[in-house]
């Protein structure tokens, strides 16, 4: 019996050492479908450094042992994983689709962006976003500034409005018409469409327009990356807080060179009550759909046409003087694309938009509706496009090259019937027109070139460099701005130069990057030709500044992410100098234009500042309990301070941390997410900033899927009816809400339910 367990270890042992022996393994990598050889395919031994590359043959070698994991991967195909199990091997690969909207490509460090992330990616939804921005609630970094429930947006760090370069599906934009931001391009996308947010933390892209605080993408869906034939979608929501409904669906067929999708939703909302039962104006209706048209020439090139338009009707601004009869956009864009051109020319594409926002802003219902009846339509339109070559002198180098343009035009006069003047009814109400953009325009031009170089397989480093060419006028001004500036307004002319450099270290389950970048930003047509229109959190007129300089972001950020066996953690550390700051200050040469005898006398004027700064972090911890349960938490925190006025920058989100737990199986999936916010002291006083209180909130989902192809899904939001409110939201005096702030809703029930087809 000895022998025999003796002659049985020998034999596992020899077994083993046969399996781990190093030993020649020899391949050839070709297409799926023509069965082609492919050749430059890397191939890796998974957690080493060992890799080579498939010849003009689609023939390799490399040094491995049986029961190794490869990596196979290429420009033009699906990558692939696969255990050796013989020393010859003959690898196929699939032809990538030819991928239109994303700016960031994952797992490729030649192709990935500095300080990049995915932070939505297929989520499971069991509730209704008001709006895109609500997808970012839960992002590190991240806050959100909302005038009602149908207009908010993101803010990020010290960064907000044209600070952030937000952009859909890799280039296409919509601007608001609206002073008070009332409709900005979060409003008038349908949520349920995003399959993914791009971000990129910082001025570290010279490729995507002008970078000054990060870009955000939003990505759609895209029916190219369907299999062939009809798929599609239906949707239904309730929520029981504000009585609201949605309602959505998608179809979709695809062909190996034709494909066709089609997306709409509608939405009808009520106002909803805070958690002590306060009723907060928000209800609002909207009418979507999209359509994107698509042809494929060839296996490597892409056509593709996009069309949507937005209906927005009867909406309620809880924190804004006016709310919107009516917010009606629509968004065209026409995209080609061309791969593998030659051994030099890895691609080239173009991309053309063109959108335009139609608004009405009305001051109906509204207290100052006794005194004065105003309406404001105001109009605006956005097109440009980009072009872009990609070069590969070889195999370690990738150069992106082009130029872009956006070109904006705003234009739209506010009416006002004055029924009562200095406290004496009018016999004869009198009517007043002001011009509110003044027929501006803002054309940017930008020329850029950004380099990827492999120093070594764990080492990429990154450099680019983008001037932009801008143009400013003013087409149709006041007679008091036109004086107020020596009786002409010139057009501006600049050329703002920004770059950036980078060095990333990327290993199997380790990434460390050190980036430093400069952004410049022109002044908004806000910045620049507002007249005595109210923007800001306090009663003061705003007047624009046509001589503004551009501000300059100079920024520096080190991030990390280390993943364990079931562990993964990460941070980002960043520090920004901020010089040519542009903000809005009282100037006592201005005197009150609307209702001079009311309170301030005086307006603001926006100006450039020496310098502000910003500093902070942002760190994760992932726990994998097994591979049904997950733990997850982040926190976040950005300190930023106005240098010459010595107090912080004013609307900066608070100490902010998220902790979640999930299970999910196959059918089934459960998740409590918890939300706790600090309350924010370091508050703007020229800004007229008020402090704000903590918080923490708690919502519970589920979801599964009772047959096949049906998904149910429920919520309890804000399980414990907190009342509470966010430091970014505030109401203007104008509001029905007296005391300055917009309350989120209390606890909130919902259901949804989705079948697929």
């Amino acid at each position: 019996m000895k022998t025999y367990l003796l002659m049985i270890l020998f034999l596992v042992s020899s077994t083993n050492t046969l399996w781990c022996q190093q030993t020649i393994i020899t391949g050839k990598v070709v297409e799926a479908i023509t069965n082609k050889t492919i050749e430059n395919a890397s191939i890796q031994i998974k957690k080493s450094n060992e890799i080579v590359n498939s010849d003009s043959g689609g023939n390799f070698t490399i040094n491995a042992a049986i029961g190794d994991v490869l990596i196979i991967r290429h420009l033009s195909f699906e990558s692939k994983e696969i255990i050796i199990e013989t020393s010859k091997l003959s690898i196929a690969l699939d032809v990538k689709h030819i991928n239109l909207e994303n700016i960031i490509v994952e797992a490729d460090v030649l192709k990935d962006l500095s300080q990049s992330k995915v932070v939505v990616d297929h989520v499971k939804s069991t509730t209704q976003p008001r709006n895109v921005s609500d997808l970012f609630r839960d992002i590190p970094g991240f806050g959100i500034q909302k005038r009602g429930a149908y207009a908010s947006e993101p803010f990020f760090r010290a960064f907000k409005y044209e600070q952030l370069n937000i952009q859909l599906d890799g280039g296409m934009k919509i601007l608001n018409a609206c002073p008070n931001r009332m409709d900005p391009i979060t409003t008038h996308i349908i949520s349920d469409e995003i399959e993914r947010i791009e971000v990129v933390k910082g001025p570290y892209t010279m490729r995507f327009g002008p970078n000054f605080g990060g870009i955000v993408n939003l990505v759609s869906r895209n029916p190219n990356t369907l299999a062939n034939g009809i798929h599609g979608d239906v949707e239904a929501g309730y929520e029981t807080n504000g009585d609201n409904l949605s309602t959505r669906g998608s179809i979709s067929y695809k062909t190996d060179q034709f494909d066709i999708s089609l997306n709409g939703e509608y939405r009808d909302y009520g106002d909803y009550e805070d958690g002590e039962g306060t009723v907060v104006p928000s209800s609002f209706k909207s009418t979507d759909y999209s359509v994107k048209l698509g042809y494929n020439p060839t296996e490597k090139q892409r056509i593709q046409l996009s069309w949507r338009q937005s209906f927005g009707s009867d909406i309620k601004h809880a924190g804004l003087p006016m709310d919107s009869p009516y917010d009606d956009s629509f968004l065209a864009g026409l995209d080609y694309k061309v791969t593998d051109i030659s051994d030099l020319i890895s691609s080239f594409s173009v991309k053309g938009f063109y959108s335009e926002v139609d608004h009405l802003m009305t001051n109906e219902n509204r207290p100052s509706y006794k005194v004065t009846e105003a309406a404001s339509n105001v109009f605006s339109t956005t097109y440009g496009g980009k072009t872009e070559l990609v070069l590969t002198p070889n195999d370690n180098l990738f150069i992106y090259t082009g130029l872009d343009a956006n070109l904006i035009g705003r234009e739209g006069d506010r009416e006002r019937i004055v029924k009562i003047m200095n406290g004496n009814t009018l016999a004869t109400p009198k009517l007043f027109t002001d011009k509110i953009w003044q027929d501006s325009k803002l054309n940017d031009f930008g020329v850029f070139v950004e380099g990827k170089y492999r120093l070594t397989n764990l080492f990429t480093l990154t450099a680019g460099l983008r001037s932009d060419f801008v143009n400013a006028s003013i087409n149709d001004a006041e007679l008091d701005f036109l004086q107020l500036y020596g009786g002409e307004i010139e057009d501006t002319n600049e050329t703002n130069i920004s770059g950036t450099v980078s060095l990333k270290y990327k290993s199997e389950d380790a990434q460390v990057q050190i980036a430093l970048g400069r952004g410049v930003r022109t002044a908004s047509m806000i910045e620049r030709f507002v007249n005595h229109f109210s923007v800001g959190v306090d009663p003061y007129e705003y007047v624009g500044n046509p001589n503004l300089d551009p501000e300059i972001n100079n920024q520096i950020e080190v991030s990390f992410n280390k993943r364990f066996d079931q562990i993964e953690v990460g941070a980002n550390v960043f520090y920004s100098l901020i010089t040519n700051y542009i903000v809005p200050v009282v100037d006592e040469n201005i005197s009150r234009k609307f209702m001079p005898s009311a309170q301030p006398t005086f307006a603001k004027r926006f100006v450039n500042i020496d310098k502000a700064s910003q500093s902070g972090f942002e760190f994760y911890f992932n726990y994998e309990i097994n591979k049904d349960l997950k733990f997850t938490t982040d926190i976040s925190y950005t300190y930023a301070q106005n240098e010459e006025y010595d107090e912080p920058l004013p609307q900066i989100t608070p100490l902010t941390a998220h902790a979640g737990l999930e299970y999910e199986k196959e059918k089934f999936w459960t998740r409590l997410n918890s939300r706790f916010v600090a309350a924010q002291n370091r508050i703007s006083k020229s800004f007229m900033e008020t402090a704000s209180n903590d918080f923490a909130t708690f919502d519970f989902s589920i979801g599964f899927v009772p047959i096949k192809n049906l998904t149910v899904g429920a919520s309890v939001l804000n399980i414990f009816d907190t009342t509470y409110y966010e430091h970014l939201n505030f109401s203007y005096q104008n509001s029905d809400l007296l005391s300055g702030r917009i309350f989120e809703p209390g606890r909130n029930f919902t259901v949804k339910v989705n079948y697929k087809f």
